[in-house]
């Protein structure tokens, strides 16, 4: 009774574990359950091997290990195929069994087999067709084709399941065009899988007459636009180069006829390639180059000048070509912000602020630059940027202005006052003039005789166009400078009368100074009334205030006693008024 307990608890201290092992090569699956004395049994794909060490049905089997140990390892002497299948332990008094392991048999290819080999011989200008098949692998072969070490893509492949549903056969085929190969090449078909990693070759060895296989090259490049380039066409052939034929753009040059060609190059070798055909008995072989020359900007698709309602996207287009890459960028004129440096400029919902001079401009670093300007329209409401206080001389014409800036342009302009509306034309002291400039419209309101009143009043301008309408209040302002050169002359007209009143007293004390003040009063007979602006009208009035001083010291001077004794150091200066005569 204890010792089936003992059976019943036993549990596995080793069990098998998914393998993979190469066909042909030894592997052992572990099955330990110490302390156990029952039956032990192994099974694949869940059918019994055999009980315990006896495995008498399979000679390659073997049941290792130490037995007192409970030790029952499966050891598969050179694995084959049908070894690949999922193998348990079993321990039937403690009713227990292992996990299923699954063992995968990989099967490597047999040795590959190239179609033809070991030597394919071709006809001149045929292309090669190359097959190889790799048989019998699990998994199926992969199949590389190696030619100087390099591996050629392009290769074709195909795989078929073999009647035990476990191998496969692969088949690879090559195709290189007649222009890919030479008389004495070897090409290398190479299968491998994982049970052979490093895999199996198969060679063939290539025997053909072939048309020229050429290469041209440029020298030197990059290049500058305008200086001298070499270009050189090299060609092996079997049999040997009867004739070079060398064309640009497709049109034949005609003056050169050996393997060199040296020209002087502009920007229509970067898009127009040179191309150097060789010829030989089998035929012809053509090779062509672009030259990479170096050219300032070229326009490619010129920008048009847009007019569009404002609110409505602005796309310009902007193609440049150039060598090497240009950088494009758009900026609007008079503004140092960049727009965009892409061949397309959008500008969303544009307002009339964005109307203006756009340029699209190209740089090729260290090679030239270039530029186009274009212009944008926005057709919108009229806006009116008018000096909002404007000023008029009183008694005199006046005029207020009003600019307006309008796309398309106002269909309509008028001023209005209390109850007056003037559109164009004269209306009692007013007049409206309007006059067309490449900003704008200015539009100008003329009062014949300003009054008073005019500078209580405000003033209305409006335009209006197909969009909408903008309107400017504008009021008018009395210049005072005007005033202020009124009482000036008047006060000099006074100072004048008197100093001709006191020179009429005295013209008895001398006649050079009777001369002098007869000039000094001349001088002021001509002085003109000037409007001038504010800032000026302190340094006008000290002015003619020291005049009138300097006038008065010398009338004061000549009224000395005797008169006969009056002297010219008396008219100097003011402190010299009341200095007695000598």
């Amino acid at each position: 009774m204890n010792e089936a307990r003992r059976q019943i608890g036993a549990v596995f201290t080793q069990q098998p574990t998914d393998l993979v092992v190469v066909a042909g090569q030894p592997v052992t699956l572990p099955c330990s359950i110490p302390g156990y004395h029952g039956m032990v049994l192994w099974l694949r794909d869940g059918m019994a091997l055999g009980v315990n060490r006896d495995l008498s049905g399979y000679p390659r089997y073997d049941i290792v290990g130490d037995h007192s140990k409970g030790e029952y390892h499966l050891l598969i002497q050179r694995t084959e195929m049908q070894d690949d299948a999922f193998f348990e332990c079993q321990a039937i008094q403690a009713a227990i069994r292992t996990r299923p392991a699954r063992l995968t048999v990989l099967v490597p290819p047999d040795d590959p087999v190239i179609v033809g080999a070991p030597v394919v011989s071709l006809r001149a200008g045929d292309p090669l067709n190359l097959t190889c098949h790799a048989d019998n692998a699990k998994p199926a072969a992969s199949i590389i084709w190696i030619r100087n070490g390099q591996v050629l893509n392009g290769a074709m492949f195909s795989k078929t399941l073999l009647r035990d549903e476990r191998r496969e056969s692969t088949v690879s085929s090559l195709y290189l065009s007649a222009s890919n190969i030479e008389t004495g090449q070897q090409i290398t078909c190479r299968a491998s899988n994982k049970a052979l990693p490093n895999g199996k070759d198969a060679i063939v060895t290539i025997d053909i007459q072939h048309l020229p296989l050429v290469n041209l090259s440029v020298e030197p490049q990059p290049i500058l636009e305008g200086n001298l380039v070499k270009f050189h066409c090299s060609a092996k052939a079997n049999p040997p180069v009867i004739h070079y034929r060398w064309a640009k753009g497709g049109s034949v040059i005609r003056q050169v006829s050996g393997d060199t060609y040296e020209v002087i190059v502009d920007h229509s070798f970067f898009t127009e390639p040179v191309s150097c055909e060789v010829t030989n008995a089998l035929g012809s072989t053509n090779i062509s180059r672009n030259v990479d020359v170096y050219y300032g900007p070229r326009m490619a698709a010129e920008p048009q000048s847009l007019q569009v309602d404002q609110g409505s996207d602005a796309i310009f287009n902007c193609a440049w070509t150039g060598n090497p890459s240009l950088t494009i960028v758009w900026m609007k004129r008079g503004s140092g912000v960049v727009l965009s440096n892409d061949n397309i400029l959008t500008l969303k919902a544009v307002r009339q602020d964005d109307a203006g001079k756009y340029v699209c401009r190209a740089v090729v670093p260290r090679v030239g630059a270039g530029e186009k300007e274009v212009s944008l329209t926005v057709n919108g409401p009229p806006t009116i940027s008018s000096t909002q206080t404007q000023q008029a001389l009183y008694g005199e014409k006046g005029q207020i202005k009003c600019f307006i800036r309008s796309t398309p342009p106002p269909d309509r302009i008028a001023w209005s006052w209390k109850e007056t509306v003037l559109e164009s034309g004269t209306s009692g002291r007013y007049t409206v003039e309007t006059v067309s400039t490449e900003e704008g419209v200015i539009s100008t309101l003329t009062m014949s005789n300003i009054v008073p009143a005019d500078f209580q009043t405000i003033y209305n301008c409006t335009a209006w166009n197909s969009f909408g309408s903008d309107t400017e209040i504008i009021t008018l302002k009395e210049q005072e400078s005007l005033r202020l050169a009124v009482i000036i002359g008047v006060a000099v007209g006074a100072f004048l009368a008197l100093i001709v009143l006191m020179g009429t007293l005295g013209a008895f004390c001398c006649a050079r100074f009777q001369r002098n003040l007869k000039g000094v009063v001349s001088a002021k007979n001509d002085i003109r009334v000037e409007i001038v602006h504010k800032d000026h009208n302190a340094a006008r009035e000290t002015e003619e205030h020291t005049a009138i001083k300097q006038i008065m010291v010398r009338k004061h001077c000549c009224m000395c006693l005797p008169p006969t004794a009056c002297t010219p150091h008396c008219t100097q200066t003011l402190l010299h008024v009341f200095t007695p005569c000598e």
